[in-house]
């Protein structure tokens, strides 16, 4: 991703907010809406299946509520019945109901290793006649993730930067540090001196256990390995169990052994690990950008708290300007829905992922992969955010890696966190995991 300036019109490949639309409860549930083109003439309703991991209070979780209900309103024979799935669970529930080929009528995605299943199964509708719908807002860039062999199966929602270091920049200053530190040997004698004084260095919520791998591993195997590193592994030419990325695991050991980490890390879900920097526990929290509008923008107390990357490391292959980030949240239609239910489908879906949509979700700091016009009431904290993560985009963990291996490094990640297991263990382990897959 190259440097953008922040005008009126800008291509926005970012991410991060929270906001308080309307509330929507968990579980499944059904509403009703208008419509435009399906079934009008015969005034029969149809019915439409939708699954999501829009449970957790973020922002952008509530707009994507919001407009689901706005578009049943205005749909009068279009019922939306969703499932709204834990992001903890979804992606382990999404590959399940696609070994038994009963996905919903409309899910979200995610790109690459996620999706490569899906299509390769004919489980997801070719969308490339709906394409000039977005053609003037969407890039090819934000697209091509989406993208298998010349079909579009999806169009995204967001781009989102999983490894923003959020940092309460008082606490930094009681031990001498009025920016946040620039090297890896300088962040270990921050999170020295914040243990010394009694302070939590780090708060983490890793109860789901994808945090250490998206969060952390992404970017600090990133710049140990370079950015090629994942392709490589897929392509049997680099392996886990190289020295550079068992470095990478090794940060994680270190900081468990440096105490660095709340001691309930493993109790806590992401979203306590939030509140735990929020409420002044910890000096610094590693999360996505879209946690920006609860820890920033809709705070109080939002201009105690800084953004940085990870430091670079001591000989380290990658770029320490980069953030690890990935366009997701991408939403596809079922391959093979009868004539009315693809009609109403293709009406959501239109109506769903829309100017409408990108601006709403800019206006509460959330950086979306669309060329908008940014809205007046957009967050001031948006583009400081935008520079941050502008200056090239390393890849995410769990967006290259296929879920099986993910799942074997995230367990080993966190057996490290209570003092099981050594970084070369994980590294053999997800190696051979990968090689179960590829042999």
């Amino acid at each position: 991703m190259k440097n953008r300036k922040i005008s009126k019109k800008i291509t926005l490949l970012s991410l991060v907010s929270v906001m308080a639309l309307s509330s929507a409860a968990c579980g499944n549930k059904s509403t009703e809406s208008a419509n435009s083109g399906a079934s009008a003439g015969s005034g029969d309703k149809v019915t439409l299946t939708m699954m999501h991991p829009w449970t957790t209070p973020n922002i952008d979780n509530d707009v994507y509520k919001a407009r689901i209900a706005e578009f049943e309103k205005s749909h009068p024979n279009i019922v939306i019945k969703t499932d709204e799935v834990p992001s903890a669970q979804y992606k382990t529930k999404i590959r399940t109901l696609a070994a038994a080929n009963n996905l919903a009528d409309v899910n979200v995605v995610w790109p690459g290793a996620e999706m490569d299943p899906l299509v390769e199964g004919n489980l997801l509708e070719p969308i490339n006649g709906l394409m000039d719908n977005w053609k003037s807002i969407l890039p090819e860039t934000a697209l091509e993730g989406f993208n298998v062999k010349g079909n579009q199966y999806a169009v995204p929602t967001k781009q989102t930067f999983v490894d923003i270091v959020y940092y309460n920049k008082e606490l930094l200053a009681q031990v001498g540090y009025n920016e946040f530190p620039k090297t890896y040997s300088d962040f270990i004698d921050l999170v020295k001196k914040l243990k010394d004084a009694g302070i939590t260095p780090i708060s983490l919520g890793n109860k789901e256990k994808w945090p250490l791998q998206s969060s952390y591993l992404s970017i600090i195997g990133d710049r140990f390995t370079g950015s090629d590193f994942l392709q490589k592994v897929l392509n049997k030419e680099a392996k886990f169990t190289d020295p550079e990325f068992v470095k990478a695991i090794s940060v994680i050991d270190e900081l468990t052994k440096l105490k660095a980490f709340n001691v309930d890390a493993n109790n806590m879900d992401s979203v306590q690990g939030q509140d735990y920097l929020i409420q002044g526990k910890a000096a610094m929290h590693i999360s996505s950008s879209t946690v920006d509008a609860r820890v920033r923008v809709n705070n109080q107390d939002g201009g105690k708290f800084g953004i940085a990357l990870f430091p670079s490391v001591d000989g380290g292959k990658g770029d320490p300007k980069k953030s690890a980030g990935v366009v997701q949240y991408g939403i596809a239609i079922k391959n093979g829905l009868d004539e009315k239910k693809k009609a109403a489908a293709e009406e959501f879906l239109k109506y769903f992922v829309s100017e409408d949509l990108y601006k709403a979700l800019i206006s509460n700091g959330v950086v979306v992969p669309a060329k908008v016009d940014v809205p007046q009431d957009a967050s001031p904290y948006l583009k400081q955010m935008i520079e941050l993560s502008g200056n090239g985009t390393a890849p995410v963990f769990d967006s290259v890696i296929p879920t099986q291996v993910v799942d074997v490094i995230q367990n080993g990640l966190q057996a490290l966190t209570v003092g099981r297991g050594t970084p070369e263990q994980v590294a053999a382990d997800a190696q051979k995991a990968m090689d179960n897959i590829t042999n």
